[in-house]
């Protein structure tokens, strides 16, 4: 026969009250529980642990022995199950996150910064890079969300619209619509532009294409095979422009301004949405995904399905 925690308790509260009856009270149980329990744990190891009087207990020199052996092996398993509770409702854990946009400025950054605020015990993680690379993650389990500028689904993928942001125009600060508070599309038909080739360089450059197409010119756009911050660096020196989500609007450059696109309607906007296995099972993303629901208002079910 071994002993169980909960002898150990009760043992424990009877060291620290100096009565069976303090004990059990503390204990919320019966006295004749508690004290059945301690006699079957003396049995159980062959040592009396207690000196019983009228006046209450006393340890024996065995039982002060024991009591102090018995403390951490109670707030060990006490932490154990505070653990494994905690990792079960998504409290504990890990969450891999992907992205292939800035977070400088913007909904992710403080979308993330909020997160591991709420949930410090989560171990967090991110990734930045192009979008195959992330739904490939997603088919491995390396990541658990990623969170993709635009709406279009994957096959394969649970996808759900989480925020939007502005778009805006990056351009050197000597440009003459640097001066305006707004820029329109309209006064963007004959510039130059300058994209990355990396994420989501060629998403935007589809974006602009639509935009100024609409308006029948043909808008001059080169890729360089670089980065966004790249782009942005060199910007200033030059005579092109580029364009960019509210996101990347975090990190100054020189020489480099940031303007507001508008089109007929007001502010262009870009969604960003969450792409998911419906299968992973992580309490951690379960947990992301209602705080995403509840901070943007959305109505999204994932409960069932993601389970």
């Amino acid at each position: 026969m071994t002993f169980d925690m909960r002898q150990l308790r009760y043992a424990i509260a009877a060291a620290d009250h100096g009565s069976f009856y303090r004990a059990a009270r503390a204990l919320d149980v019966e006295q004749s529980t508690l004290s059945r329990n301690i006699l079957r744990l003396e049995r159980m190891i062959g040592a009396k642990l207690f000196d019983r009087s009228r006046a209450g207990v006393t340890t024996t020199i065995a039982g002060t022995r024991f009591i102090r052996s018995a403390r951490p092996m109670v707030a060990n398993a006490d932490r154990m199950v505070a653990a494994t509770r905690d990792a079960g409702q998504g409290r504990a854990g890990a969450l891999m996150l992907g992205h292939n946009s800035s977070v400088s400025a913007g909904n992710l950054r403080a979308t993330v910064l909020a997160w591991q605020s709420d949930n410090p015990d989560v171990d967090f993680g991110s990734v930045e890079t192009d979008r195959g690379a992330l739904l490939a993650g997603l088919d491995t389990g390396e990541i658990d969300i990623a969170i993709l500028m635009g709406d279009a689904g994957h096959e394969g993928y649970r996808r759900e619209p989480f925020w939007s942001e502005r778009i805006v125009v990056a351009l050197p600060a000597q440009h003459p619509l640097a001066g305006h508070e707004i820029v329109h599309w309209t006064d963007l038909r004959s510039e130059r532009f300058v994209l990355p080739a990396a994420d989501p360089g060629s998403d935007i450059r589809d974006m602009l294409l639509g935009r100024l197409s609409m308006s029948g010119a043909h808008p001059d756009i080169r890729i360089d095979q670089t980065t966004r911050e790249t782009v942005l660096s060199l910007l200033g020196a030059g005579r092109r422009m580029s364009i960019v989500c509210e996101g990347s609007t975090g990190v100054r450059y020189p020489d480099v301004v940031y303007r507001p696109i508008h089109g007929e309607q007001g502010p262009a906007l870009t969604v960003y949405s969450g792409c998911w296995r419906e299968d992973n099972g992580n309490p951690a993303l379960r947990r992301f995904l209602g705080f995403i629901k509840a901070r943007y208002a959305l109505s999204f079910d994932f409960s069932q399905r993601s389970e």
